[in-house]
């Protein structure tokens, strides 16, 4: 009995591939589900069978991805690590996806995350919970006093990932091919800018003693 699930599942995820591909190569307002239907090499209703419309497949594709997202977040904070090295951790599984998987990302970046229609609106409270979990980082660092107080960890969140979307915003649209020195690169550089302007200057910083002592 297993084996008919098992086929559905995976006619279903060739579905998924095939849609990510025609969304990232035509984008996802000017494609047809024909043009899905074409791509995965099934017939035009099995789609139909599967997905009640392309918006369901978007939907779906996006919330896959999303979904791993926040869970890699999470583990990140789960760590025992600095602040500094969770947000790495963080950017860099943002920068692998787009090396692994660049047409994914540039779907979830050009018609979900980025964009002011229904599929961003939708997804608004998901898309937020990144944001609260990134804020979240940073609030506990404020608390333990390694990151300023001044920037607000719902600042500090939207300028942490949205240097990272703009990266990859950068990559999507550019025809030149992005290499490992870039990838990684990028990593760091985002670290650094964002936590250079969070973090305690210690000169500028009295000794807790010496603030105790007044």
């Amino acid at each position: 009995m297993a084996a008919p699930s098992t086929a559905a599942a995976d006619k279903r995820r060739v579905i998924l591939d095939a849609a990510m591909r025609v969304f990232a190569r035509q984008g996802f307002h000017t494609c047809r589900v024909s043009d899905i239907a074409d791509e995965a090499g099934v017939a035009y209703g099995l789609v139909y069978h599967y997905f009640s419309s392309k918006d369901e497949i978007l939907d779906t594709l996006f919330l896959e991805r999303w979904n791993v997202m926040l869970a890699a977040i999470a583990e990140a904070d789960r760590t025992q690590r600095s602040p500094r090295e969770k947000l790495r951790a963080i950017a860099g599984f943002i920068v692998d996806s787009y090396r692994y998987e660049p047409e994914l990302m540039k779907v979830i970046v050009v018609e979900v995350t980025r964009a002011a229609n229904t599929f961003g609106r939708t997804h608004l409270a998901k898309i937020r919970e990144a944001y609260e979990q990134i804020g979240g980082i940073v609030a506990r660092a404020q608390a333990d006093g390694s990151f300023r107080e001044e920037i607000t960890p719902e600042f500090a969140a939207l300028a942490f990932y949205g240097s990272i979307e703009q990266v990859l915003t950068r990559w999507i649209f550019d025809r030149d091919p992005v290499d490992d020195e870039e990838l990684q690169g990028v990593k760091t550089m985002i670290v650094e800018t964002i936590c250079r302007g969070l973090e305690r200057d210690a000169a500028l910083s009295p000794p807790a003693a010496a603030a105790s002592s007044d």
